[in-house]
């Protein structure tokens, strides 16, 4: 199966295509439920796997392995990776994109942002100049055989915003993210800018952009909508929100009911990633989305 061509044919469908931030395996069998397309966020994975906040701490060969993992579970997903500034340096952002593309990923997002980096939705940030990034961006598209690349930028300003946009659309990328875009005006001057280069858009809850549905994104010509963090945010919520319950009843679960969670609803949603349950029939029903 060509994933990187599975994902182009979704870009290149009418609407938007939403692709959800995961953050680990079981997140993703959540998502899996609900959406054919997955986001590996550099957020979620900071988080989830180190502990740390989002400023430059993931390793290649972690995100790697996650990606392998992802990929046996799911093989019919979309899978696109986050991997922040490429890992800082040129070669090894190489080096991490051929890996990626061998673990099963669709494409991947790199970014123009220098270290030490910050979340796309947060101030502090610092970008590198053009010709470095172009450069690093450059050496990546060369070293990929079919991988789906998407151009980010980190720039704030408008003019750089716009100065940034043309210069990636004119790149052989085949997406472009201008992260922590503040206006739907601003996203209406890029996709100006643009052409008819695939346009990306990031939404994530308390960040800098504008909360879009998926019909207001399409008429906007935004054709890819990732979601960093809903199942992270959620998680920690509903954590918080047991664990409180939890110690307020001095130790008493709840009771357990159809509609909540217990041993049989878990493990009836782990079972469906086990290999020997991607059989014939889902074969079958994959074949048509890889000639689309």
């Amino acid at each position: 199966m060509n994933h990187p061509a599975r994902l182009r044919t979704a870009i290149a469908a009418d609407g938007t295509t939403p692709l959800i931030g995961v953050f680990d395996m079981f997140s993703a069998s959540v998502a899996a439920r609900h959406y054919d397309g997955m986001f590996v966020s550099g957020f979620g994975f900071a988080a989830s796997h180190y502990g740390l906040p989002d400023i430059g701490f993931i390793a290649w060969p972690d995100i790697v392995a996650f990606v392998q993992r992802l990929r046996l579970a799911f093989p019919a997903q979309h899978l696109l990776v986050d991997i922040d500034d490429g890992y800082v340096d040129p070669e090894t952002a190489c080096h991490a994109v051929q890996q990626l593309e061998a673990a099963g990923a669709s494409g991947v997002i790199l970014e123009d942002q220098q270290r030490p980096r910050r979340c796309g939705h947060v101030d502090g940030k610092r970008i590198l100049p053009l010709p470095e990034y172009l450069d690093k961006l450059d050496m990546v598209l060369d070293s990929r055989r079919d991988l789906v690349v998407v151009a980010r930028t980190d720039a704030t300003e408008e003019a750089e915003i716009l100065r940034r946009a043309k210069a990636l659309a004119a790149t052989d990328a085949d997406v472009l993210l201008v992260d922590g875009v503040r206006s739907v005006d601003r996203i209406r001057k890029v996709r100006d800018v643009i052409g008819d280069k695939p346009l990306l858009f990031n939404q994530i809850a308390g960040g800098k952009s504008p909360r879009l549905s998926l019909p207001e994104l399409g008429a906007l010509g935004v054709d890819v909508a990732i979601y960093s963090t809903p199942c992270l945010f959620a998680a920690q919520s509903a954590m918080d929100t047991a664990l409180a319950e939890l110690k307020s009843d001095e130790g008493r679960l709840p009771v357990h009911t159809e509609a909540s969670v217990g041993v049989a609803e878990c493990l009836a949603l782990l079972e469906r990633n086990i290999s020997r349950h991607h059989g014939r029939a889902d074969r079958a029903a994959e074949a048509p989305a890889a000639v689309r």
